[in-house]
């Protein structure tokens, strides 16, 4: 599979938001976005081009593809998934999304990012129902326990993200710091979701 092997941080300056791809430090004067508001490249600071209809829409799609660490046929799939369920599509791409494992684990703070979220779940750190999942882009349902292994407890980088305490677990999930697991209280609703999309643009770019 694909992966993107350069700064992280030039996503974020091409994309013009925070995409909270480095865990802490996007919260710091460190950020990118606050020392460089502009695109990477030799070309970054000059004005900026209007785009056109498509632009915008292939500009949205990519800001959230890159905000879930996802590749294109991974989010081609989800949409396409979305499109054939009953619903409100954007609602529901969205809850797909914030229902993979690699998501939950970060918003439980169990990881400082889902990059880091998915490196945790990738080495059979956390179980769900009592079973080792080490798949990312497992979907968690409702009723669903995520527990950090046993053996993995003393991981420094679980007990950092648990000591942080800069996230609040949302509204559809809860988290148990003391047990060291997170139980899925519902389906995350539109309102319940951070993650700033205009999901009608994403919409718009597969329908052309």
């Amino acid at each position: 599979m694909a992966r993107y092997l350069e700064a992280r941080c030039r996503q974020c300056r091409r994309e013009g938001v925070r995409l909270y791809l480095k865990g802490s430090r996007c919260f710091t004067p460190k950020c990118a976005i606050d020392r460089r508001a502009y695109a990477p490249g030799q070309h970054g600071q000059t004005r900026a081009k209007k785009l056109s209809d498509y632009g915008l829409q292939l500009r949205e799609k990519q800001k959230v593809r890159k905000v879930y660490s996802v590749n294109e046929r991974q989010f081609r799939n989800y949409f396409e998934e979305a499109e054939h369920r009953p619903g409100v599509t954007g609602e529901i791409l969205l809850q797909l999304l914030e229902r993979r494992l690699d998501n939950v684990v970060y918003r439980l703070a169990f990881a400082s990012s889902r990059s880091q979220g998915r490196q945790l779940v990738s080495h059979g750190h956390f179980q769900v129902n009592g079973r080792p999942v080490n798949v990312a882009s497992f979907q968690v349902k409702v009723g669903d326990v995520v527990e950090v292994r046993p053996g993995s407890r003393n991981v420094a980088t679980i007990q950092e993200g648990l000591a942080g305490g800069a996230r609040r677990a949302p509204a559809w999930l809860v988290l148990d710091p003391v047990g060291m697991k997170g139980s899925v209280l519902s389906l995350p609703r539109r309102d319940e979701i951070d993650t700033e999309v205009a999901d009608n643009l994403i919409i718009a770019y597969y329908s052309r």
